[in-house]
């Protein structure tokens, strides 16, 4: 059963922004999948629930001064019926697919997912592969932040109290881009992830690669980033064994744990296998063997 809490739905965003300045423990809302779940169970109590799903400007997928822009209120569904994420950001259109169940996809909104900053959030390794940005406005201006950036912890975030995700934002890919998402969980549908493993890959003309971003949920105290990994590919072909040492590297910058879901020593050597299959699948769209 819910506890009692105040409730507020503001015409504007200069309204809604109003209130987070001045108005103490307010909790901004869109598809509240994650809030609701947390208030049963006697979380933000005391809290007034403030819904910004009518504000415009948190809503749309658009492509803008060379970046796909995505408003906050944007429903995981509609990433699976958007012609742009699907040619422009195809791991976060694969973890669309596989977020949760349809009910639950039609209210959550990729803000609330990255809000809730679950290390085994599905939206956050692609947004971090795909180099987004997540754009916080208060009364007292905007500012960017880069994904890797933005969650801190378990269900921390750099977001102050009077600030709102407005958008996110990503450059559009080149088309010697290529992009993948994994998910491994127990079960196909409604199941919190074991790991996932989001990849996107530029490679030149000659076939070398010119960057690469490896990133990775459930494996750490929040989603995180193989830098290393990345960096091990550029300059050089996706050839089994550069793809076997990115691989190994990506798993041993994990810092798993044993939960109900899986162990730390499965989730680490699973990293490896997602990552190493996720790069020679990219392989293969390039042309390499």
């Amino acid at each position: 059963m819910l506890p009692k809490y105040g409730s507020l739905q503001p015409a504007s965003l200069d309204e809604a922004l109003g209130v987070l300045a001045g108005v103490g423990d307010v909790l901004p809302i869109a598809g509240g999948t994650n809030v609701t779940m947390a208030m049963r169970v006697g979380e933000h109590r005391g809290k007034i629930l403030m819904d910004v799903t009518r504000l415009p400007e948190l809503r749309g997928i658009r492509l803008e001064n060379g970046y796909v822009v995505i408003g906050g209120a944007t429903k995981v569904a509609q990433l699976l019926d958007s012609p742009l994420i699907a040619e422009h950001a195809r791991p976060l259109h694969q973890a669309a697919r596989v977020f949760a169940n349809p009910l639950i996809r039609n209210r959550a909104t990729v803000a609330g997912n990255i809000a809730d900053a679950s290390p085994a959030a599905d939206t956050a390794p692609p947004l971090l592969a795909l180099g987004a940005e997540v754009g916080l406005v208060s009364t007292s201006g905007n500012r960017w932040i880069p994904m890797e950036q933005f969650m801190v912890g378990v269900n921390q975030t750099v977001r102050q109290p009077d600030e709102l995700i407005v958008t996110l934002r990503w450059p559009v890919p080149t088309a010697r881009s290529v992009g993948a998402f994994h998910k491994l969980a127990l079960r196909k549908g409604s199941a919190c992830s074991v790991l996932s493993v989001a990849v996107a890959v530029e490679a030149g003309g000659d076939g070398r690669v010119s960057e690469a971003r490896i990133a990775m949920g459930a494996l750490a105290a929040k989603p995180i980033l193989a830098c290393q990994a990345g960096d091990a590919l550029v300059g050089k072909a996706l050839t089994k064994d550069t793809i076997e040492d990115a691989a190994q590297l990506a798993a041993e910058s994990t810092a798993p744990i044993d939960d109900v879901r899986g162990t730390a020593s499965y989730r680490q050597r699973m990293a490896g296998v997602l990552v190493r299959r996720l790069l020679t699948e990219a392989a293969a769209e390039f042309g390499q063997e």
